[in-house]
């Protein structure tokens, strides 16, 4: 079974339907990319490959890992021109929270980007299209594709407008919505360390997993967290954390 991009094995057999469809979210996206099959791998859940292991079609974790980081570095890069008055930890506190799991989700389902998945048919009954953890994946996803192609500046101009509003939200309410950056602010600040995650556990199909993360301080473990992802799993364990050292600090 393969699952992980390989230009070799990108397809070329798209019905005029799909590339239809995949020209509707480009102009959802406007944006304009001539490779649909890249836009294609972008957004295939792996648990699609795994049911169709015969035609060995590469999923959308390549591309993800890819567009987290392209995402990240756009983020960053809009943050330090639009707010140039902020230290670089209220830089860092936006930008934990504008590319949260939460945000990422909610710009997909705000596109529908959902109704564009390929998924298993397991996936598909457990309600996949509008699980935050894949919507929020294959926005990365996305992102990874359009900046193979087209670049970062193309990249950047597709994807911003998209998030300006959560981005001027987090900023003027100090909306935060990452539980794992409040953490390592806490453990820096009164602890002079960093918060460390390990997955303890993992169950379940493939397209159906669930993680079980616990977060440690130093040698001692705070609190464990489950999620359907690596991400949401930490982020639990991460907001229990919270809880927990924010009630004994206060005492």
């Amino acid at each position: 079974m393969v699952c992980w991009g390989v230009k070799a094995l990108k397809r070329t057999n798209l019905t005029p339907e799909r590339k239809k469809k995949l020209r509707e979210l480009m102009q959802r996206l406007k944006i304009n990319l001539k490779d649909l099959t890249l836009l294609e791998e972008a957004l295939t859940h792996p648990s699609y490959c795994a049911e169709h292991p015969n035609l060995a079609l590469p999923s959308n974790q390549r591309l993800e890992f890819l567009g987290d980081s392209v995402l990240n570095l756009i983020v960053a890069q809009h943050l330090y021109a639009r707010y140039t008055d902020l230290p670089e930890g209220e830089l860092t506190r936006i930008r934990a929270a504008a590319v949260s799991e939460r945000v990422l989700s909610q710009v997909a389902s705000k596109i529908g980007l959902g109704d564009f998945l390929l998924l298993g048919k397991g996936e598909e009954r457990a309600g996949g299209r509008e699980r935050p953890s894949i919507l929020a994946d294959a926005l990365e996803a996305v992102i990874g594709a359009i900046f193979v192609e087209r670049g970062l500046r193309a990249t950047a101009k597709a994807i911003l407008p998209l998030l300006s509003e959560h981005i001027e939200l987090i900023h003027s309410k100090h909306i935060v919505l990452d539980y794992k950056g409040r953490l390592q602010e806490l453990t820096q600040r009164h602890f002079r360390s960093m918060p460390t995650y390990s997955v303890v556990s993992e169950h379940g199909p493939n397209h159906m997993k669930t993680f079980v993360v616990t977060v440690c301080v130093g040698r001692k473990r705070i609190a464990t967290g489950m999620g359907k992802s690596k991400k949401e799993a930490e982020q639990a364990a991460a907001r229990l954390a919270l809880e927990k050292l924010t009630k004994r600090l206060g005492k």
